[in-house]
C-alpha cells in the first residue's frame, strides 16, 4: 500500500489541530452564573461546596429542555445517591441549569412555579434557574446549538476539565464518571 505522505501529514495535522482546539475549549474557566433553586436559595456557579468537582448541565433552548431533563435522574442516581459500581467514590456537586435568555426570560417565574409543583423531590435541589445572556455563553462556553444541552465537569477552581453535549446516553455518563474517578 502506498501512502501519500504529504496528504497523510496534512490529515494528521488537521486532526491534531482539531483535538487541541477541543481540548483548549474544554480547559477554559467556567463563567460566573447566578441563579436560584426552586425554594429561592441563591447559588452562584462555579461553586465547589467542599467538593472536588461540580457537574453543570445547561440548556437555553426550548427543544433542549426535555433533553436536559433526561439527564436529571441518571445523574442524580449515579453521582448524588451513589448507585453503581463505584458508589460513594464521587466527590461532586451536581446542578442542572435551565437558562432563560432573550424573550424567554418572561417565562422564568411561571417555570419555577410549575417546577415546584411537578418536580421529583430528590431532584429539586439540583435544578438551578438562571437568567443569562446567550451571546456570553456561546462565546465563553461554545454553546452554539440552542437545541441541545451541554454538560460540564468543573474542578474545585471552576476550570472546565470535561464537557459533553446532546441527549443523555450511558456512554456520556460513564465518560463523566471516568473524569470524577481520576
Amino acid at each position: 500500500m502506498i501512502v501519500d505522505q504529504p496528504s497523510a501529514m496534512r490529515t494528521s495535522f488537521l486532526a491534531l489541530l482539531f483535538l487541541s482546539a477541543f481540548a483548549s475549549m474544554a480547559q477554559g474557566q467556567f463563567p460566573t452564573l447566578a441563579g436560584e433553586t426552586a425554594d429561592g436559595t441563591s447559588v452562584t456557579l462555579p461553586v465547589a461546596k467542599g467538593k472536588k468537582y461540580t457537574i453543570v448541565g445547561m440548556a437555553y433552548g426550548q427543544k433542549a429542555q426535555p433533553l436536559l431533563e433526561a439527564w436529571y435522574e441518571p445523574a442524580y442516581l449515579r453521582f448524588v445517591r451513589g448507585h453503581g459500581l463505584f458508589a460513594g467514590q464521587y466527590d461532586a456537586a451536581v446542578y442542572f441549569v435551565p437558562l432563560f435568555v432573550g424573550v424567554n426570560k418572561s417565562a422564568y417565574e411561571p417555570s419555577i412555579k410549575k417546577f415546584r409543583k411537578t418536580a421529583t423531590p430528590e431532584v429539586v435541589d439540583l435544578v438551578l434557574f438562571a437568567k443569562a445572556e446567550a451571546d456570553m455563553l456561546r462565546t465563553q462556553l461554545g454553546m452554539t446549538d440552542k437545541d441541545i444541552p451541554y454538560i460540564f465537569v468543573l474542578d474545585a477552581t471552576g476550570r472546565i476539565v470535561f464537557r459533553t453535549q446532546g441527549a443523555f446516553t450511558d456512554e456520556k455518563l460513564e465518560a463523566i464518571e471516568e473524569v470524577l474517578l481520576q
